[in-house]
């Protein structure tokens, strides 16, 4: 994930979905129609001034927390980072990874 528009379309769904807000009921409180909205979360579109500061009130978040995009990463880069923490882990940890993974899987 590499554009700011991206990013930022990541960021808003993922505190819209913290909050349990339906897209639908976001896209309302917002004034965007769904297909915008959907754009908009899937980096396709990109938002006005205006509607930005309309999703901060909505959301509750500030600026700073709505383009904290630190943790946002892609599958794969995410996959990178996982087997780069298992190839440095003992066998102990491993297994406790895979006991925690297998019981989040099972839920």
């Amino acid at each position: 994930m590499s554009s700011l528009q991206e990013k930022l379309g990541a960021r808003i769904q993922e505190i819209r979905k913290s909050k349990n807000i339906t897209q639908e009921k976001f896209a309302e409180a917002v004034r965007l129609n769904i297909p915008n909205m959907s754009n908009l979360e899937r980096g396709k579109k990109f938002v006005t001034a205006k509607t930005l500061e309309k999703i901060i009130d909505v959301l509750g978040v500030t600026e700073r927390e709505l383009f904290d995009f630190r943790h946002v990463k892609t599958k794969e880069e995410l996959l990178v980072l996982i087997n780069e923490i298992l190839s440095n882990a003992d066998e102990k940890d491993i297994r406790y990874y895979y006991r925690m993974m297998s019981l989040y899987k099972e839920r």
